[in-house]
């Protein structure tokens, strides 16, 4: 089972976007992701095709199962 950190945000335009992360640490620290989070809008240093990063919106884990069958 994969899991990531989706952390998201809201742009200039309004318009949402995302940035992932793999395998994250657990149990996920709210306050230290937030922390990042500002620090990430802050810096300037991520640009998105939505448009520049304002503020942070939410962030979730996400789990992905898969399972393959041989044919």
């Amino acid at each position: 089972m994969a899991k990531t950190l989706e952390l998201q945000f809201t742009t200039d335009t309004g318009e949402s976007t995302s940035i992932t992360v793999d395998f994250p640490k657990e149990p996920v620290d709210r306050i230290a992701v937030k922390q990042a989070m500002d620090e990430i809008v802050l810096s300037d240093a991520f640009y998105s095709s939505k448009g520049k990063l304002v503020s942070a919106k939410g962030a979730r884990v996400i789990e992905r199962n898969v399972t393959e069958y041989e044919i």
